[in-house]
């Protein structure tokens, strides 16, 4: 049985972290999900995978749907752990974003994108 929890250690939450992602970090992009990936390097080492999810502001005013989408996300993240794994590799440091002022329907959605996504870094 695989590993399907999300746990604090895995939380991209350090505001150094976060600034190091921003600055090293590659850009992808799949439909209305967008991430940064800092993978694991001699000069920037990187401990476990840790992910992070963000919707902004100027397309969500209300934090309700900010909310709901970025449960989403990680959702999408939790259940397929594995798939983000093999595309990105056992250390990366990432950050997932919402980028589109519409409201997604349904999870199944989300989801695809999210995998996606994945797969079109494996190739």
């Amino acid at each position: 049985m695989t590993n399907s929890k999300y746990p604090r250690a895995e939380k991209l939450k350090k505001n150094t972290e976060i600034s190091l992602l921003f600055e090293k970090g590659k850009w992808r992009t799949s439909g209305n999900l967008r991430i940064i990936i800092l993978k694991d390097k001699p000069h920037l080492p990187v401990d476990s995978v840790k992910l992070g999810v963000s919707v902004s502001k100027r397309y969500f005013k209300r934090a309700v749907h900010r909310n709901r989408i970025k449960r989403l996300l990680r959702e999408c993240y939790r259940l397929n752990k594995d798939v983000f794994k093999q595309a990105f590799g056992e250390k990366t440091m990432a950050m997932l974003f919402w980028v589109s002022p519409e409201m997604p329907s349904k999870f199944q959605d989300v989801e695809a994108q999210f995998i996606k996504l994945c797969e079109a870094q494996k190739k």
